[in-house]
């Protein structure tokens, strides 16, 4: 696992929160953003400046994906950079003074300020945003209790986690209910899923609430087809990489996650890069599979066709080479007829044999 370096450009050396921060950032971010900020800047002031990328996960029961995920927000709205080593892997994050805004008024709401945040940064490309999560009093889940439906939601999620529900318990599964508006067969099917990949507690149940929510999934039916497809590619690598015998580990999954996710490759794309990792260095590695989709998806390659076309252009470009190239002078080695091959026939077999 890749140590990243920390360091940071803030003047301050104690562990605070700046107000700016408060006012105008973190209404916008998600909660679990949000954490991981403030871990960072416990570390930096607490000079902890070695970290990784899983400790961090394992402080907040994340996976790893999730605290990248969270580290390119606060890159794009400007509180930190990241440095990535040849791999692609972060080394490095150096956090950012708080960019110049607008003073909050005392008499502006924060949230009604802090609006504009995320349009200035990126107005293409929207952040997806948590929803608001509400705090139900004592009396209000009181109320709720009193209707059938969610009474019984209530006691079929009691069944599922093997305990009664707590007052935070109840306020997620009404999160669910009411702010993402599952219905009860879908929350059922929520528990299903997570319980059957060895996950009982609310937080990761809530962790897969909000990934359906952001892709919009509301049935089961749509739930079911999410599952199936990373199956699929769970499965479809470790056919290419010839892994028998044992599950993925979490770094692997995450991989895949990255390439499904991240980059949206389809199967086909993703086991055509494990297939080259094989014939290039004869066992299966996930990091060196890595470095030929991260080359694939910054030449916007999204199809086996296209990979053909850069292997092409590739192709041209030593030819070029070769061709600019001093001619040898004849002597007694080298003074004799060659032989008439198709070299442009047997680079396009050897270029396109590996693609099936």
């Amino acid at each position: 696992m890749v140590k990243i370096q920390l360091h940071t450009d803030c003047p301050s050396t104690e562990t605070m929160v700046p107000n700016q921060f408060i006012d105008c950032f973190m209404p916008e971010a998600n909660g679990e953003f949000v954490k991981v900020y403030l871990y960072l800047l416990r570390c930096i002031h607490s000079h902890a400046y070695i970290c990784t990328i899983s400790a961090i996960a394992d402080k907040f029961n994340n996976t790893e994906m999730d605290i990248i995920r969270a580290l390119r927000y606060w890159q794009k709205v400007g509180l930190l950079t990241m440095e990535e080593d040849a791999s692609g892997h972060i080394c490095g994050i150096n956090l950012l003074p708080m960019p110049e805004t607008e003073t909050v008024s005392s008499q502006t709401p924060v949230a009604e300020s802090a609006k504009v945040i995320p349009e200035a940064i990126s107005p293409a490309a929207p952040v997806y945003q948590t929803p608001a999560k509400r705090r139900y009093t004592a009396d209000e889940i009181l109320n709720f209790r009193k209707n059938e439906n969610i009474s019984e939601l209530f006691f079929i999620v009691e069944t599922y986690m093997k305990h009664p529900l707590s007052e935070n318990d109840m306020n997620t599964v009404l999160f669910w209910h009411e702010e993402l508006h599952f219905s009860t067969e879908l929350i059922v099917y929520l528990l299903e899923y997570c319980i059957s990949k060895g996950h009982s507690s609310i937080r990761y149940l809530d962790k897969v609430a909000l990934g359906w929510h952001e892709k919009n999934i509301t049935t089961v039916e749509q739930a079911k087809e999410d599952a199936a497809i990373h199956s699929q590619a769970y499965y479809g690598v470790m056919k290419a990489f010839g892994i028998t015998g044992r599950s993925l580990v979490e770094t692997e999954k995450d991989f895949i996650r990255k390439w499904t996710k991240e980059y949206a490759f389809d199967l086909p794309l993703i086991q055509e890069a494990c297939s080259r990792t094989m014939t290039a260095i004869h066992q299966p590695s996930f990091e060196y599979t890595d470095s030929i989709l991260n080359s694939w998806y910054k030449n916007q390659v999204h199809t086996l066709e296209d990979v053909r076309n850069l292997d092409k252009a590739y192709s041209k470009t030593k030819k070029v080479t070769v061709k600019t190239t001093s001619t040898p002078r004849k002597n007694s080695f080298n003074n004799f007829s060659s032989r008439d091959y198709d070299y442009d026939n047997l680079e396009e077999m050897l270029l396109s044999s590996s693609i099936h």
